[in-house]
């Protein structure tokens, strides 16, 4: 069985070695920039889709356009050279796939009088067989499609609309549509005297009454938004308000929709007073949009709303308005280059906040849809939409609190479920995804959303598959672009599954994202037995800042007190992941997370506004660390292991963290910590094994407390328990923790050690906790004969003698696919977008 299995394992050690050699020693200063500062790509980058966009800094941009030029020619001759048209913004889309090897590129500024500047260095990257490919038409297609379409901001469902009308009496949604466009029609600001204040409730009506509008095709609604335009249209509205995305945004879908809808309706002075607020709505974000968007990793608001409703405000004018068409292209190039989720992810999991999917999933679902329909081009088929269906159950399961990280992961409210069950019924709808129709037949809240009701009520539900999740889904997941792996006991058995999530994020932290590299949280029955605390009631308040986004709110480490900064410099990254039927594993390196204080201004702000100082006092500042690795693993189906190596210049405080809902039952003398859920009938046990002394405290008090008058959408500011074990400086630190979970009846295993050796039930595990030799740890199931390694030179598999490829690597004998196989892994290195330095 064993030399059966070693050619698989021979194949799939190589290919991994080939892009992690040396891993361990090379730590770049980030995976990727916060604003782009290096041009990309070059040749130390490997791609992460086939065709990879062309990237400049802005402030490489040295004139009005820049022009482009790329070929496996380095002196850019022959038929493969593409010279692109000069363009206001700093990316290039070459819209074919290119072939496998070296290609060449540069760009040069030109003014809008025609002079042309120096041509940049030459860069070059490479194109291997194994880079997803994903290419899409150039936008001269589009050009024809747009001119062709009278009714242009839902044209993908046009062909759809009269069956739909036919049917729609007996559609679920049909009476809810009815009340919706009810609530639209009740709206009155007759009266008020600054109507223009009120810009974001009436894009609400709008919306509603479009819906009900375009179904029944009744005069009533169209007037009624026609109403609603004109009690706007005498109200002043200001820069200052036009400079809020969010209130730009609304307005300008507010008006592009009705202006499409009603165009008729309305007078020709109407029309053009529409118009002109609609351009000087673009106008005004151009700026904010060209070369800037490209290349910030991820600008939040825009992207959530505001992209979305500009490039229908766009659309809806093309022909009319040269900064109309200027607008919808450079949309269309940006989609292709930075879509759908930093472009350079690919895993379906949404990196900025698993809450914060919900913000963007209209645009979502609406983008790709539009651009898949001018195009002709299934803009789906990019690899994080094929994935987006598991990453959506994985990282917050039916019936379940989010099992994520990032801004809101705590909220169980309805916006953010409801959105998410709507775009799940899209994917299950448009694709077949089977993960996204097993979500939806447990949860259908997607029948209370509005902003997605006309799709569902205009498209049928022919491509919705069974509900059932495939019979061969594995333990774990493995979301390697993201730096997540998520392992279940029983993904079927929602109601009674035991998840494991880990976090180690080469984007680093800021934005929605925590200062939470190699943390953890565990949930069991759908709620937390450990898990990141504190409460998102405000972006940057001072609980935020302390008790939320702090790493001292998450199930990791501090050094001498101090955290992570926010910053994309305090990245992580998973650097393995195997996973069987009996084992799931993973291995985060944070070693580059504690560097220091954040340099990104809108933190440096934010601090100020709290009158609060990234000090030491507070949890910021430098460390001494430079070996941060965690070895985590869900031993199935109800046991969690860690294996942590800390390693520091000087000899530090080691503060290992542990958060959870309940009190902890502490005892100090086994460093046993127990806690359990009454509510959910369970307890959990965790036991700490370290060669150093360790205290351990805990307290319920957040080191800023919640205010409550924010807290408006009905939080319960309940006291978590934060629990430290602070280990006596050193050094180095090697920790071994041993976690069980039961539900009321059964007893957790005792834990009996012999030494390095550990007995758990039918778990074996020899671990070295000596920092004065080589790290090492194997497990053994007794019982199935599942093996893992890391640091063994030799050992037994299957009663017969092995010799891992690799020392330092890790190794996995288990069962997968119904098969046992033996898989080694040695480090996968970040896959850098920016310096190599």
């Amino acid at each position: 069985m064993i030399q059966k299995s070693l050619g698989l394992i021979i194949v799939y050690y190589l290919s991994l070695t080939q892009i992690s050699l040396n891993a361990q020693q090379y730590l770049p200063s980030r995976v990727h920039e916060n604003v782009r500062e290096t041009p990309y790509p070059q040749e130390y980058h490997q791609p992460y889709l086939n065709p990879a966009p062309l990237l400049v800094p802005q402030k490489m941009k040295q004139s009005d356009f820049l022009q482009f030029t790329l070929s496996k020619e380095k002196d850019f001759s022959g038929n493969t050279t593409l010279l692109s048209k000069p363009v206001p913004w700093c990316m290039f889309n070459p819209h074919q796939i290119l072939s496998s090897g070296t290609w060449y590129w540069r760009f040069r500024s030109i003014s809008k009088s025609g002079e042309k500047m120096p041509w940049s260095p030459v860069y070059s990257f490479t194109i291997t067989d194994d880079i997803p490919r994903f290419v899409t038409p150039s936008f001269e297609l589009l050009r024809k499609r747009i001119a062709e379409k009278q009714s242009r901001l839902y044209c993908f469902l046009e062909d759809s609309l009269a069956m739909a009308r036919q049917r729609m009496y007996s559609h679920p949604e049909y009476n809810r549509m009815i009340t919706s466009g009810r609530e639209g029609l009740s709206a009155d600001y007759g009266t008020d005297t600054l109507v223009s204040r009120h810009v974001s409730a009436m894009v609400v009506h709008c919306e509603k009454l479009h819906t009900a509008y375009t179904l029944l095709q009744r005069d009533v609604y169209a007037d009624k938004m026609v109403q609603l335009i004109r009690w706007l249209l005498p109200s002043p509205i200001t820069d200052r308000q036009i400079g809020n995305d969010f209130y730009a945004g609304d307005l300008a879908y507010l008006l592009a929709c009705s202006y499409e809808t009603c165009y008729e309706r309305f007078t020709t002075g109407e029309r053009f007073r529409i118009e002109q607020l609609m351009i000087r709505i673009i106008n005004y974000y151009r700026s904010h949009f060209f070369c800037e968007m490209e290349n910030h990793i991820f600008n939040n608001h825009l992207w959530q709303f505001t992209f979305r409703r500009l490039l229908q405000t766009s659309l809806v004018l093309y022909d009319k308005y040269p900064e109309a068409r200027e607008f919808f292209e450079y949309g269309y190039e940006l989609w292709t280059c930075r879509a759908p989720a930093t472009g350079f992810n690919r895993n379906g999991i949404w990196i900025n906040g698993t809450c914060y999917f919900s913000a963007n999933a209209v645009s979502l679902y609406y983008i790709p849809s539009l651009f898949s329909y001018l195009s002709g081009t299934d803009f789906f088929q990019h690899p994080w939409y094929r994935e987006a269906g598991k990453a959506m159950v994985y990282s917050w399961p039916p019936h379940s609190q989010s099992v994520g990280f990032g801004d809101g992961h705590e909220q169980m409210n309805d916006k953010p479920l409801i959105i998410r069950s709507a775009f799940a019924d899209f994917l299950a709808r448009e694709k077949g995804d089977p993960y996204a129709a097993w979500y939806t037949s447990i949860d259908k809240r997607y029948e209370q959303d509005d902003e997605m009701r006309l799709y569902r009520m205009v498209r049928s539900e022919v491509k919705k598959g069974a509900a059932e999740i495939p019979d061969d889904e594995p333990k774990a997941r493995w979301f390697r672009d993201s730096g997540d792996m998520i392992a279940n006991s029983s993904m079927k058995d929602y109601k009674d599954n035991l998840c494991l999530s880990f976090h180690s994020n080469p984007f680093g932290s800021g934005s929605h994202t925590h200062a939470d590299q190699n943390a953890f949280n565990l949930h069991f029955r759908g709620v937390p037995v450990y898990g990141s605390t504190g409460y998102y009631m405000s972006f940057a308040d001072a609980h935020n800042l302390l008790s939320y986004r702090h790493t001292r709110a998450h199930n990791t480490l501090l050094v001498d007190g101090v955290g992570q900064p926010f910053t994309t410099r305090a990245y992580g990254n998973i650097v393995r992941s195997l996973s069987g039927e009996h084992i799931s594993y993973a291995l985060g390196d944070a070693s580059n997370a504690y560097c220091g204080i954040s340099e990104y201004p809108m933190w440096i702000r934010n601090f100020a506004d709290q009158h609060l100082e990234q000090s030491a006092e507070n949890g910021f500042g430098e460390t001494s660390l430079t070996l941060y690795r965690r070895h985590i693993f869900l031993l199935h189906p109800d046991k969690v292991l860690i294996y942590d190596e800390m390693e520091a210049r000087k000899p530090v405080r080691w503060d290992w963290l542990l958060h959870s809902p309940t009190k902890f039952s502490i005892d100090e003398r086994a460093s046993s910590l127990v806690t359990r859920n009454e509510e959910k009938q369970f307890t959990a046990v965790a036991q700490l094994f370290s060669r150093q002394e360790c205290k351990l405290t805990q307290t319920n008090r957040f080191v800023i407390l919640p205010e409550e008058k924010k807290a408006v959408r009905g939080e319960v500011l309940a006291n978590q328990w934060h629990l430290t074990a602070s280990f006596v400086p050193s050094k180095q630190n090697r920790i071994l923790t041993i976690i069980q979970i039961q539900p009321d009846g059964k007893q957790t295993a005792k834990v009996i050690r012999d030494g390095n050796r550990f007995q758990c039930d039918d778990w074996t595990i020899e671990v070295e906790l000596d920092t004065k030799k080589a790290a090492s740890l194997y497990i053994l199931n007794n019982t199935s004969r599942a093996v893992f390694s890391y640091g063994k030179s030799s050992l037994q598999i299957d009663g017969k003698s092995y010799k891992p490829a690799e020392k330092n690597g890790s190794l996995l004998f288990d069962k997968v696919d119904g098969k046992w196989q033996l898989q080694e892994m040695t480090d996968r290195a970040p896959q850098l977008t920016g310096s190599n330095e």
